[in-house]
């Protein structure tokens, strides 16, 4: 089955999950898939430490979350940190340019390394009022991950993630949104989500970037949303665009 397909299929079920082994079954069979060896869908606490609610939904060696948690590493894990300094999905190589690494820092990537995690890609999770959360996905020791899965796993990362604080409760799901968007508001939505700029999807729909900024803004408003990545998980989640979209550029 084509990716897309793999994915728009999970971002069905996700929202129709009802408990976390469901949800882990679901990311299981669409990592699989796609050939990503490992998901990690967490708030970013120090568990065991830390007595709050919270979010921890992994597949990764049973090993590496016994050194995680020995040595404390849900705040200060490079991984973590770095999603504290972005808003959209990053690729563990970009790491290095976005924070300072330290001699520990290393370590855990060696570590990482040591226990068959390879190279990986992590979607921030910023909700106010709570933790900070990510979604990550790595490949197996060695491996890199392929730049062709980069915004594929943006878009699973987010549902992912508001499909486990659904289920788990951590908050009372997004109200739905009380007017529909416009065709036009739609269609700048789904450009964006396709990763064109305002500039080009103003020239693709015939239209001027500031009028795409416009209907931008509006649609991130009826979303109630502060950003084109929320903006683009709650279109997905809501039907209102397709993964199977995703593939046309022009």
């Amino acid at each position: 089955m084509p990716r897309l397909a793999v994915a728009d299929a999970f971002v069905d079920n996700a929202r129709a999950a009802s408990s976390e082994d469901e949800l882990f079954d679901l990311l299981s069979a669409c990592c699989d898939a796609m050939g990503i060896r490992y998901f990690a869908l967490v708030h970013h606490i120090d568990f065991g430490v830390d007595a709050v609610p919270a979010i921890r939904l992994h597949n990764y060696p049973r090993a590496w979350q016994y050194w995680f948690d020995e040595n404390r590493l849900g705040r200060s894990d490079p991984v973590h940190r770095a999603s504290q300094v972005a808003n959209y999905g990053f690729p563990w190589s970009a790491i290095p340019g976005m924070i300072t690494l330290t001699p520990a820092d290393l370590s855990v990537f060696a570590q990482a390394r040591i226990v068959g995690i390879g190279d990986g890609y992590t979607v921030p999770a910023h909700v106010p009022g709570e933790f900070t959360g990510s979604c990550s996905f790595a490949m197996g020791a060695g491996e890199p991950f392929p730049r062709d899965l980069h915004s594929v796993a943006q878009i699973l990362g987010g549902i992912a993630f508001d499909a486990a604080r659904r289920i788990t409760r951590i908050r009372e799901m997004w109200p739905p949104i009380e007017r529909p968007l416009t065709g036009r508001q739609r269609d700048c939505v789904l450009w964006s989500t396709r990763g064109k700029t305002d500039w080009e999807t103003g020239t693709i729909l015939g239209i001027s970037k500031g009028t795409v900024i416009q209907h931008l803004k509006h649609a991130r408003e009826r979303y109630d949303v502060h950003n084109k990545a929320e903006l683009s998980v709650r279109a997905l989640q809501d039907g209102l665009i397709a993964f199977s979209e995703l593939g046309r550029r022009r």
